[in-house]
């Protein structure tokens, strides 16, 4: 049950010992900002929060699985590299972490242009998750104590707020004790009623032989939010000595690994990188499979599961014609026995899956060490929820990863960066700091969220953002970094870092902008060039893919001296230059569109124009910007006419200073 009074009815539980301290929102506070749960989201929402100079707690039912790896032993990924490396930028805490914790780094889809790069590293668990509590347990402004939270503790808004939104006053714990606070960050992954499935056996579990957060659960949704239920699993964890690597493919990491983080400049395990192996179902896999899916609770089930990470099950259905589907093997760490077979993720019964695992080449007599289960959890509705990722119906409440229907560690990181530095502005009554889909995959991920919601488990991908050429893995630093610094969460070391940065850049881009010859200069020196007259810069010839940057060192020998890292950044950008400046154009018209906000109480039922269905979906959803509101499915060109017409008149839309577009687009 949710703790909360009404205004009339504060003046008679102020009267009572148990909410004494509670019954004002001038009272001082324990705390600024509550994090329940360790996760990833959990890990990046303390510290962001702690960031901003915000006192912060970190709630989470047991301190030694901070920054546990539930799934697999990786980070980063296609679109996911990118994620985290926006987290870097804003000061976060993963990349570094990943940096001294992985085991094999790989750059995916080399092959393709840079706007596609993703950063991967494979991790050990047992370094990750001990570099993680380090990190934290010395971070100024944060805490860190073992706790369930049971309940939240709310309270009326101040008369002079002239808002119906209740607002956040702490946090109860399964104790019964109360920890007083002003903004709370929930970030409970699957464990918000979550239920571990294997076979036909069900039982409440957020991760194997974890306790489910039930209370937190009832909690929001007796405060009226609108939960869903979702569905995710883990493969079987396998013993190493049981498997014959011989047959398998061998999975290299890249010789010169590219660190996550912007503050190194190589990682810890450069010369101790790890391989990882590759095989493959087959049609006997399938047979087994097919004939046991009857067994299977977590198919029975109509919840949605991931459509990117999918199980086994879900695979051979999807896909019946397929005789195979690839399989991963990878090592969970230096010295552990186990392999993480990443590929074969199912629900099957536990006598049924040793069978299953045996059927794939190099498996014949592997040994099961732990079952593979599904998981089903609650999610809200994360259209209840704005930019900063507070919710709309409570004030000072935050929530962040698998609660708002995402999926994956670096999708929890992004939100829980975004969601901990919010919370601390608020509590400190500072500006807040929103991520558009201008400036960042995180702000194409939250946007996408707070505007369609999510019927099936959400995955970043570089597909879903319109500016991909804008914002690469590469360049996090130059589209955030400044931004974070503004709001107060960037230090000392990461600014000067990020001068020295961008300065060394803007200096090898002169140098190269400023060496112009004539065709037959460059011919002389043995760069092919078309005759054509015209005067080419040294940065106008890296546009063409058979010029590469290395090939301009005998006409620039001061680029013999220029990092590895910052030589592929320049070239990257003479690559997409004439790219670049055609969105840049229709970055100017994403943001006139973002810069007229509405405002977040109006009466969509009284717009003239517009039909019935669009108005329940603009009440709804309640966009923060025009350009939301056009994102929004259903919307049509007429609607939104109606729409502006009708807000102008009632100036009930307001435009951002001038600046501000012009500050997001770069120029």
């Amino acid at each position: 049950m949710i703790r909360s009074f009404t205004r009339q009815s504060a003046r008679v539980y102020s009267r009572t010992r148990r909410y004494a301290s509670l019954s004002s929102s001038s009272q001082p506070h324990a705390y600024d900002v509550c994090v329940i749960g360790g996760g990833h989201a959990g890990c990046e929402a303390a510290a962001g929060a702690a960031r901003t100079g915000a006192r912060t707690l970190l709630l989470t039912q047991n301190l030694n699985t901070i920054g546990e790896l539930s799934c697999n032993p990786s980070m980063g990924g296609v679109g996911k590299g990118t994620l985290m490396r926006e987290v870097d930028a804003l000061d976060g805490v993963c990349s570094k972490v990943t940096d001294a914790a992985g085991v094999q780094f790989q750059i995916l889809n080399r092959s393709k242009g840079a706007a596609v790069w993703s950063p991967r590293a494979q991790v050990d668990r047992k370094l990750y998750k001990r570099h993680m509590q380090e990190t934290l347990r010395g971070y100024p402004n944060l805490d860190t104590r073992p706790g369930s939270v049971f309940d939240l503790v709310l309270g009326p808004p101040p008369i002079s707020a002239n808002s119906p939104r209740l607002e956040v006053r702490g946090v109860k714990l399964d104790s019964g004790e109360v920890i007083t606070c002003s903004q709370v960050v929930i970030c409970t992954g699957t464990f918000l009623s979550g239920e571990i499935h294997i076979g036909m056996k069900r039982f409440p579990a957020g991760r194997m032989n974890e306790a489910p957060s039930v209370g937190l659960s009832a909690s929001l949704n007796a405060a009226g939010f609108r939960l869903g239920r979702l569905q995710t699993g883990t493969p079987a964890r396998l013993a190493k000595d049981s498997i014959d690597f011989s047959k398998l493919e061998v999975q290299e990491g890249d010789a010169s690994p590219l660190p996550f983080s912007f503050m190194n400049n190589t990682v810890v395990n450069a010369d101790n990188q790890i391989r990882c192996y590759m095989t493959h179902t087959t049609a006997r896999t399938h047979d087994i499979v097919r004939a046991n899916i009857g067994q299977c609770v977590h198919v029975q089930e109509t919840k949605k599961g991931p459509r990117y990470c999918p199980s086994l099950e879900a695979k051979v259905m999807r896909f019946p014609l397929k005789t195979s589907h690839n399989v991963w093997l990878e090592p969970e760490g230096y010295d552990s026995d186990l392999i993480y077979p990443n590929g074969l993720s199912c629900s099957l019964p536990e006598e049924v899956q040793e069978e299953m695992y045996q059927s794939v080449p190099g498996l014949e007599n592997v040994k099961l060490v732990r079952p593979a289960y599904g998981v089903e959890y609650d999610h809200i509705d994360a259209r209840e929820l704005g930019p900063t990722l507070e919710t709309k119906r409570i004030k000072g409440l935050f929530l962040a990863g698998q609660i708002n229907g995402t999926t994956g560690y670096e999708e929890a990181a992004g939100q829980g960066v975004v969601a901990g530095i919010n919370a601390g502005l608020s509590a400190l009554r500072r500006p807040p700091l929103v991520i558009s889909r201008a400036d960042g995959f995180i702000g194409v991920m939250i946007d996408d969220l707070i505007v369609k919601g999510a019927e099936e488990p959400y995955r970043m991908f570089t597909s879903r953002s319109e500016y991909r050429m804008t914002l690469r893995s590469d360049n996090a630093d130059l589209r955030l970094t400044e931004k974070g610094r503004a709001a107060g969460v960037v230090g000392d070391a990461r600014w000067n870092r990020f001068e020295e940065t961008r300065a060394e850049l803007a200096r090898v881009t002169e140098l190269l902008q400023s060496c112009v010859l004539s065709p037959q200069r460059w011919q002389n020196f043995g760069i092919d060039r078309k005759r054509d007259g015209a005067m080419k810069s040294a940065f106008e010839l890296l546009r063409h893919r058979n010029v590469p940057i290395h090939a301009l060192t005998p006409v620039i020998p001061e680029l013999n001296s220029v990092h590895p890292h910052i030589l592929t950044r320049v070239e990257t950008d003479a690559v997409y230059s004439s790219h670049l400046r055609r969105q840049a154009a229709d970055l100017r018209v994403f943001m006139e569109d973002e810069s007229l906000l509405l405002d977040p109480h109006l009466d969509y039922h009284v717009v003239e124009g517009l039909s019935s269905e669009v108005k329940e979906r603009l009440s709804k959803v309640r966009p923060t910007s025009i350009g939301a509101a056009k994102r929004m499915e259903g919307m049509t060109p007429t609607s939104m006419i109606y729409l502006l017409r009708h807000a102008r008149r009632t100036n009930a839309v307001k435009t951002v200073h001038g600046a501000a577009v012009h500050d997001a687009i770069g120029v």
